[in-house]
């Protein structure tokens, strides 16, 4: 790799930040537009944007990341194709660091070549672990039913979405929309649709989007999971997902079609 060739940098430390430029994007260009100490570092190439290849760099969970941002930043700033590509980097980074040892036999890994995939010595091959979920917005009438989760609660701002959850060994994605729903809600729910699907570096997810429409029951939330949840109107919704998740969009075709 020479360090005139144009490229794009995706240097990634602690826990999912990213080396952004000062325009808070990726960096693009010949390695000059990397600090100093990185114009020689081992970079490794994972994807291509715009016609130019994407080579990632994982400083480590303990590099010094002061002048890194969060991976979210560039989905706030509406970056999608950015955070899409920055969060392969994160995941593809996440497998390396969780896959250092072999599960079967305990021996070191290292990377195989011409795939992005760790082997043993004894011939065993891992691949980067992909968690299926599912997001489901769900709808009564003319609104649409949110909570306030206990992992990123604001008591003064508090932001609501839509429920989600990790699909189960043996049940379809329909089950678990089903019993996602009445687990965090008491709600229970018909006419499940698909909608699309987002990958979520946090750490390794793949979100599969559903709508669908309630059938019967009271909110009853799960505590450990949820502080609040409700129905809620369109003229009177409460802070949301940034645009650029599919909560976001969800939301939005939900309240759409109650129309």
């Amino acid at each position: 790799m020479s360090s005139t060739e144009q490229a794009c940098w995706f240097v990634l430390g602690g826990d999912h930040l990213v080396l952004l430029d000062e325009q808070g994007r990726i960096p693009k260009g010949a390695r000059a537009v990397l600090p100093p100490h990185l114009h020689t570092a081992p970079f490794e190439r994972f994807d291509e944007w715009d016609g130019l290849p994407c080579h990632l760099l994982d400083l480590g969970a303990e590099a010094e990341t002061g002048a890194m941002a969060p991976l979210r930043q560039l989905m706030v700033a509406g970056d999608e194709e950015g955070f899409r590509l920055a969060g392969r980097a994160w995941q593809l980074a996440t497998f390396r660091r969780t896959h250092r040892f072999c599960g079967e036999c305990g021996a070191p890994m290292t990377p195989r070549e011409g795939e992005w995939a760790q082997g043993c010595h004894h011939g065993h091959v891992v691949y980067p672990r992909i968690s299926p979920c599912i997001i489901v917005a769900v709808r009564k009438g003319p609104a649409i039913l949110l909570a306030a989760h206990r992992r990123h609660y604001q008591a003064d701002d508090p932001m609501y979405t839509v429920l989600a959850g990790f699909v189960e060994a043996g049940e379809n994605l329909e089950q678990c929309v089903a019993r996602e729903v009445f687990e965090e809600s008491g709600i229970r729910v018909t006419n499940v649709r698909y909608v699309a699907s987002q990958p979520w570096p946090f750490p390794h997810s793949l979100m599969m989007g559903f709508t669908a429409d309630y059938e019967s029951g009271e909110i009853r939330v799960q505590d450990d999971e949820l502080v609040a949840a409700g129905f809620f109107e369109a003229d009177r919704l409460p802070r949301l997902p940034p645009h650029g998740t599919i909560a976001r969009r969800l939301i939005e075709q939900c309240l759409a079609e109650a129309r």
